[in-house]
């Protein structure tokens, strides 16, 4: 389409105005192949009148829609919205780098804070990169779409012209049709004395004017729908444009700071987990340091105790000497008490052996008193 015709088409577009543009030289020739697309024998020539045009428009609109994918603003959306959540739903506020695990939950093998903000972390930027990819591949679709919409823009003004053409061809035909082509039956019918042949001509020119204004009409119809799609295929291109606009900054702005924040974060995890460390270490320093010299205290003190005394303490001294007195009057209590039963064991056996000598002596006297043969009796 020229230049100068493209100008006059927005401008019309612009001012939604109902008059159509006159045919410029440059359009005259389609101006002609329209006005012959219409056939006075050939009623259906007007059911094809612009069918072309629209054809075409309907092939480009066609090839266009799988490339024009407006469901990219919600997708694209919906990533951003997911990248969102994730950064949210990284809630450092719960990690305390302080808490320590209780027992059930050291025998559940549970991780310690810091070690759980850590995984936290690595989850949520693995999730921003694939987000980030995905973001990536939304905006590469959308400048496809972009381009994509421009010929699609290109084509809808470009088959708006051409309707326009069209429904001047058709209300050039209709002026004719009127001034001209219908008075010509009209007289033929008059001059023919009412003949049916004339008649039915009249009746068919007739219907094929009501055809070509009905068709008119609906080219009217489709120039005014075209008029409205214009401006909502620059609105689409203006939604991507400010969509890529986002993603873009998104992906140059906020997803880096967004990464630096979190790993300033875990730093300041990592480092308050060191500090803790090394504040053990000190702690554990000065705790044998004050161990050391009280360590050192006690065994000095013992020390001079120790040098201080003598070889022998006293008391020592006093109770050995007070034990050897004691066992040697035990010694000497134990012999007389041993000499003692000596003597009265010695008594007690001449006792006993003198009344045995007894006991013998007076069974020898009976048996010398008995007679012989009680004696052998006796003796045996």
């Amino acid at each position: 389409m020229e230049i100068k015709t493209k100008e006059l088409v927005k401008t019309t577009i612009q001012e939604q105005s109902e008059n159509i543009p006159q045919v410029i030289d440059d359009e005259k020739e389609l101006l002609d192949s329209a006005l012959s697309e219409l056939d006075l024998k050939d009623r259906t020539s007007i059911i094809y009148f612009g069918a072309k045009a629209q054809e075409k428009l309907d092939e480009i609109s066609n090839r266009m829609i799988d490339g024009v994918q407006n469901n990219e603003l919600g997708s694209a959306g919906a990533a951003l919205n997911e990248m969102v959540a994730s950064i949210r739903g990284f809630d450092m506020d719960k990690f305390d780098p302080n808490q320590k695990l209780s027992w059930w939950q050291k025998l559940l093998g549970a991780t310690k804070p810091v070690v759980k903000f850590i995984q936290e972390y690595e989850e949520v930027r693995d999730q921003i990169d694939l987000i980030s990819n995905d973001l990536e591949k939304h905006k590469s679709k959308l400048l496809k779409d972009i381009v994509s919409l421009d010929k699609l823009y290109e084509a809808n003004l470009e088959y708006f012209r051409v309707l326009e053409i069209y429904i001047q061809a058709g209300e050039l035909k209709l002026k004719e049709l009127n001034e001209k082509i219908i008075p010509e039956y009209e007289k033929k019918v008059q001059e023919s004395n009412d003949d049916m042949m004339a008649i039915q001509e009249l009746k068919e020119i007739r219907g094929y004017r009501d055809e070509l204004e009905r068709r008119v009409h609906d080219l009217r119809l489709s120039r005014q729908v075209t008029m409205q799609s214009l401006p909502s295929i620059r609105l689409i291109q203006e939604n991507n444009k400010s969509l890529i606009s986002k993603i873009t900054s998104t992906l140059v702005n906020t997803v880096p700071l967004w990464r630096n924040q979190l790993a300033q974060t875990v730093a300041i995890f990592r480092s308050h987990d060191a500090a803790l460390a090394t504040k053990a270490a000190a702690d554990l320093t000065n705790e044998l340091l004050e161990r050391n010299a009280e360590g050192l205290r006690e065994a000095n003190a013992e020390v001079r105790r120790q040098m201080e005394r003598g070889i022998f303490d006293i008391e020592s001294i006093k109770k050995a000497n007070q034990t050897f007195i004691d066992t040697l009057n035990d010694s000497l209590k134990i012999a007389n008490e041993g000499k003692e039963a000596r003597a009265k064991a010695l008594q007690e056996l001449n006792e006993t052996e003198k009344k045995l000598k007894d006991a013998l002596l007076s069974t020898k006297a009976k048996m010398e008193q008995l007679p012989l043969a009680e004696q052998t009796t006796q003796g045996e």
